[in-house]
């Protein structure tokens, strides 16, 4: 999860109005808007990923934001938590969880190799590099949200 943080000279209403207006009109993000009793607005927008495999090409970082006053006039604290998608953390964790039960296997003997080694190695090795991959796509889709966001609120 990463988490920004910046204040803009605006007040809440105008910007979750104008956040709302220019991301619902956007195909295929999910943008909701939801107004709180102590006047902060809170949002949460992300890719809509309707098959497994879109997972790979789609941005899969789902955004949750926070629109509150400050003490000075006309001023809005944003704060803007991202945070990846469901899907990628269950591809992950399933990844490891057969890399855990191979690696059991060959350390009590079961499976034994050469060859079975060599398999556990190549696991392995894959498993770092979607690791590797996973964060790098993560890291460059939460910099084109932070480039949306700062386009529409003009930062």
């Amino acid at each position: 999860m990463k988490k920004w943080n910046f204040k803009v000279k605006s007040n809440p209403k105008e910007i979750g109005q104008n956040l709302e207006s220019e991301l619902k009109s956007v195909d295929g993000l999910v943008f909701n808007l939801k107004r709180d009793r102590k006047n902060a607005i809170k949002f949460k927008m992300r890719k809509r990923i309707q098959y497994a495999w879109y997972l790979i090409y789609l941005n899969n970082v789902i955004v949750d934001g926070k629109l509150s006053k400050t003490d000075i006039e006309n001023e809005t604290d944003v704060e803007i938590l991202f945070s990846q998608h469901f899907l990628w953390k269950l591809v992950i964790f399933t990844y490891a969880f057969l890399i855990l039960g191979l690696l059991i296997g060959l350390i009590l003997g079961k499976i034994s190799g050469v060859s079975t080694y060599l398999f556990g190695v190549l696991i392995i090795a894959m498993g770092i590099l979607l690791w590797n991959t996973v964060q790098k796509k993560y890291q460059r889709n939460v910099q084109e949200y932070k480039t949306l966001i700062s386009e529409i609120l003009g930062i």
